[in-house]
């Protein structure tokens, strides 16, 4: 048995595809929205989170490497 079958008994099944599409279009389309009008202090400072800067530990870290 294909899984299609399933499908075509269910009333309205062809509006689901258009939905998520709708979905995805809507999220990724704000998503570019709040990239480009996000503000750029912002942005740097949710960049540097995992590795806080530290001048003392740069400093050490480049006189390693």
């Amino acid at each position: 048995m294909k899984f299609i079958h399933y499908l075509e008994n269910i009333t309205g099944v062809g509006i689901y595809p258009l939905i998520s599409l709708l979905v995805f279009f809507v999220f990724f389309s704000a998503l570019i929205i709040w990239v480009f009008r996000a503000d750029k202090a912002y942005i740097n400072n949710m960049k540097h989170i995992p590795f806080p800067a530290n001048d003392n530990d740069s400093t050490e870290q480049n006189k390693i490497a």
